[in-house]
């Protein structure tokens, strides 16, 4: 786990390394919106925050549907072991007693 904080935090710093060094100032066009004099160091992490953002909902919403999932397979799973815990406390030969 901590190998991954490592590396995310490598990243992180080359990426920030990375705009730093290229903040020379760019023009931005796109459809009809055009913007002078914009920092390519502010293009390069608005980009990349955009990508973070973009590709991490997807991932948290599977997530939260494979927890909920997982929530419900064990509630299940308790209530079908529920009555065999009850079998196995009654002596052997007895009759089988449902609710």
């Amino acid at each position: 786990m901590a190998l991954k904080y490592i590396a995310v935090a490598v990243v992180a710093v080359a990426i920030t390394l990375f705009a730093l060094q290229n903040s020379a100032p760019t023009s931005i066009r796109f459809v009809v919106w055009q913007l002078d004099a914009v920092p390519l160091a502010t293009i390069i992490l608005v980009s990349v925050a955009l990508g973070l953002v973009l590709g991490g909902v997807p991932l948290l919403v599977e997530r939260w549907r494979l927890r909920s999932r997982l929530r419900a397979l064990e509630s299940r799973l308790v209530e079908a072991e529920t009555p065999l815990g009850d079998a196995r406390d009654r002596a052997p030969g007895s009759p089988p007693t449902w609710p």
